[in-house]
């Protein structure tokens, strides 16, 4: 299991840089720049929820620019890499016990967190491919996660 989320973790870094460097080459598209600057800040949030540490300041869908987003992709990425190469298969059981930012508390265990935030990942790019398209972008990159295996 451990494998696994570390091969999609990798995937998310990939596809997310792949994306940034589009959303800045077409302008930084402002739905394109929020969409993003969320979804990382949510990987935030998770991996705060994850290691039982405070919630991350600020918005989850912060006033980001997209200069930035290339370090927090990386940053994020580390920290997912380290936290999950530290565990063993069993912990992915674990239950994790968190408030969302209106307070309400909840548990999940480890694997259906890491399987949301991937698929949170693939659906807001989905989003930023859109916005991208409608900013003037023609040709889109294949981010397909089997496009991606087949490379590696």
């Amino acid at each position: 299991m451990k494998n696994y989320f570390l091969k999609l973790i990798d995937y998310d870094h990939h596809t997310n840089q792949t994306l940034v460097k589009l959303i800045i080459e077409a302008g930084d598209p402002e739905k394109a720049v929020k969409l993003m600057a969320h979804m990382l800040m949510a990987q935030q949030v998770w991996f705060n929820r994850c290691n039982n540490l405070p919630t991350p300041g600020g918005a989850l869908w912060p006033d980001w620019k997209a200069g930035i987003f290339e370090q927090i992709i990386n940053d994020n990425h580390a920290a997912w890499v380290n936290f999950l190469s530290d565990l063993d298969d069993s912990a992915f059981q674990n239950i994790i016990y968190y408030k969302t930012f209106k307070g309400d508390s909840f548990e999940n265990k480890l694997e259906d967190i890491m399987a949301h935030l991937i698929n949170h990942g693939t659906h807001h790019r989905a989003q930023i491919g859109q916005e991208l398209k409608l900013a003037g972008v023609e040709k889109l990159p294949i981010t397909d996660y089997i496009f991606y295996i087949r490379e590696k």
